[in-house]
C-alpha cells in the first residue's frame, strides 16, 4: 500500500492528470484519498446516464450513483485491468440500474404526476425542433422499457443482444422497444 500512495503521491504533483490506473491500484489497496479522486472525475458522467435510466428521477439517479460506486469499492480489488476504468464503472452503473429497475418493475413505473406535468408544460412551451432540453424531457417522458432501450442503444452504443440480455428481453423486443421509442420522440418533438 505505501508503494501505490507513494506513486500516487510522486505523480500528482507534475502531472494534474494521474492515470486511472494508478489511482484503482492504490484505492484497492485502500486508499480512500484515491478513491476520492476516482468518483469526483467518474460520477458525473455515470449521473447524466443514470438521469436518463431513472426517468430523470434525481434521487433514484443519486441513490444508483450511490450504490454503483459501494459496489465499485467492493469491487475494485478483484478488477482485472483489460478495460479501462471508465468503461468497468459505466458498466458497472448500467447494470446496477437495469437490476433498480427490474426491482421495481418496468411496467410499474410510470411518469407520475410531475411527468404529467412535464407534459402539460411541453404541449404549452413554444420549442425549436430537437434542441437539447426538448429532448431531455421528452424522453422523460417515454416508457421506462423504451427509455432505457432507446438510452442504451442511441446514447450508449449498446448493441441489441447486449440490451436484451441485460433487460431480459428477446433481441426482436429489444429492436421493438427502440422504434417504439423513436416514433414517441419524434411525436413529441414535433417531428412526426
Amino acid at each position: 500500500m505505501g508503494m501505490l500512495n507513494a506513486t500516487v503521491t510522486a505523480t500528482a504533483p507534475s502531472s494534474p492528470v494521474v492515470d486511472d490506473a494508478v489511482l484503482a491500484r492504490a484505492a484497492a489497496d485502500g486508499d480512500t484519498r484515491a478513491y476520492e479522486r476516482i468518483y469526483r472525475r467518474h460520477a458525473p458522467r455515470l449521473y447524466a446516464l443514470l438521469w436518463r435510466l431513472c426517468g430523470g428521477n434525481a434521487a433514484r439517479a443519486e441513490d444508483v450513483l450511490q450504490e454503483t460506486f459501494i459496489q465499485a469499492w467492493r469491487k475494485l480489488p478483484q478488477f482485472r485491468f483489460e478495460s479501462a476504468l471508465a468503461t468497468w464503472l459505466h458498466r458497472l452503473a448500467v447494470n446496477t440500474a437495469l437490476m433498480e429497475l427490474r426491482a421495481t418493475t418496468f411496467e410499474s413505473l410510470d411518469i407520475g404526476e410531475s411527468g404529467m406535468d412535464l407534459l402539460a408544460e411541453m404541449a404549452d412551451t413554444p420549442r425549436c425542433h430537437a434542441t437539447g432540453m426538448d429532448l431531455e424531457r421528452a424522453l422523460l417522458t417515454l416508457p421506462p422499457r423504451a427509455r432505457a432501450v432507446l438510452v442504451l442503444h442511441d446514447i450508449e452504443g449498446w448493441k441489441h443482444q447486449e440490451i436484451a440480455v441485460e433487460l431480459q428481453m428477446a433481441v426482436g423486443s429489444s429492436k421493438a422497444q427502440l422504434h417504439r421509442a423513436r416514433s414517441l420522440l419524434r411525436t413529441r418533438l414535433g417531428d412526426a
